[in-house]
């Protein structure tokens, strides 16, 4: 599956002009390696011909609003607003699936004691129909100003792909096309989450209770879609530092959110890109694919009392892979990366059950800096740039959790 994110930096309130900056954005593409060489050339959303683009947080409204007054004009319902009719026309125009954070009001007579607004994600079909809606679940603080919780229980779904093979190749002309041949299609479970979804709930539940990635497990999720405005603690002069890096505090974080998918066995069957993966000696590997598709930039306070938002950035595309062995004695298990951008110790325990223990890998097919705009993208059939591979535990030093409480 190719997978492609949008990070940017809208600026509140100015639909338009996030409209344009969105678009100039994917018009610009990303640069990338030309096959077989050292050479790389900058290619356009068009060229990188996504099956899925995902959009952040409130993407073209933006973020910090103070209050349900701020933001009521720039309230939508489902599948009838700006957010509504920019995806519809994009998933059109590049043929794939679009997934952008919107603020919601929900369809109920004006004025009515009954209406609420949700912080939530509309996932738009190639044909520019809205096939899911989901409602942000566990609020930040800044929602808790003027919106509602959505329900947890809607936040899965089957979305259904053309085969790998199809998507690799040049989108055709319609008229081109027999209406007779359909292309073959696999259906993908996933699960939807909006930034604070991944944290405990209200920072009030056990740290270690992983409600969201629990729920991703147990819904046999392949493929994970966040759209995010997660904050950084890290000051204007701290960003500038960081010279187009990633914020791997914030990436660290988000890989120790997920831990019930490391530490125990996956539940679903197939795979992102089809039939299961095998091993050459025929062992099975899982994987679920997750995207973090984050925003940066700045956006002013939403008062004299309290800091700008700054946002972290670092949107990535990865994928965290399991392969069943049998157990050596009393081993246990860390993660540690053997590429560049190391994210730190993540110290975990492997279950085992009968006899076996998990060989576990996060890899990670593309990682934007902390202040940087552009497309993060991923072909998840093709070679990852970062691997993240288990280290015995005895070979490495204690590590300790923290909870960080940004969104």
């Amino acid at each position: 599956m190719r997978i492609a994110t949008l990070q940017f930096a809208p600026k509140l309130g100015d639909v338009e002009g996030n409209i344009t900056r969105a678009n100039e954005l994917l018009k610009r593409g990303k640069v990338i390696a030309c096959d077989g060489s050292s050479e790389r050339m900058e290619v356009g959303i068009d060229g990188l011909r996504p099956d899925l683009l995902v959009l952040p947080e409130l993407a073209l409204t933006g973020y910090n609003f103070p209050s349900r007054e701020a933001i009521k004009p720039f309230l939508e319902t489902a599948g009838d607003g700006v957010s509504f009719r920019w995806a519809c026309e994009t998933a059109k125009r590049l043929h794939c699936k679009v997934c952008i954070g919107y603020p919601e009001i929900e369809n109920c007579r004006e004025g009515s004691a009954s209406t609420k607004y949700y912080n939530s994600l509309l996932v738009v079909d190639e044909s520019g129909t809205v096939i899911h809606n989901y409602r942000k679940s566990f609020l930040f603080m800044t929602d808790e100003t003027w919106a509602d919780e959505g329900d947890v229980e809607l936040g899965t779904c089957t979305l259904p792909f053309s085969s790998s093979n199809e998507s690799s190749k040049p989108k055709m002309d319609s008229s081109h096309q027999n209406s007779e041949e359909e292309p073959a299609c696999r259906q993908v479970p996933t699960s939807f989450g909006i930034c604070m979804d991944i944290n405990p709930y209200k920072f009030e539940a056990p740290y270690k209770a992983y409600e969201f990635a629990n729920r991703v497990r147990d819904a046999g999720s392949q493929l994970v879609v966040l759209s995010m405005a997660w904050l950084t603690h890290m000051s204007q002069q701290e960003m500038t530092n960081l010279r187009g890096k990633p914020d791997m505090d914030t990436f660290s974080y988000w890989l120790n959110r997920f831990m019930p998918l490391i530490e125990k066995r996956m539940r679903h069957v197939g795979d992102i890109d089809g039939d299961s993966l095998r091993t050459p000696d025929e062992t099975e590997i899982k994987r679920a694919v997750l995207v973090f598709a984050n925003r940066a930039g700045e956006e002013p306070s939403a008062d004299d009392t309290k800091p700008a938002a700054r946002y972290a950035g670092t949107s990535t595309v990865i994928a965290v892979t399991q392969r069943t062995r049998k157990a050596a004695a009393g081993t246990t298990s860390g993660l540690e990366s053997r590429e560049k951008h190391p994210a730190g110790m993540i110290d975990l325990e492997e279950t085992s059950e009968d006899a076996s223990v998990i060989d576990t890998k996060i890899v990670c097919w593309d990682l934007l800096g902390a202040a940087e705009e552009g497309i993060c993208f991923a072909d998840t059939t093709a070679e990852p740039k970062m691997v993240f591979r288990l280290k015995r535990r005895e070979d490495q030093g204690d590590s300790d959790e923290e909870s960080d409480e940004s969104e």
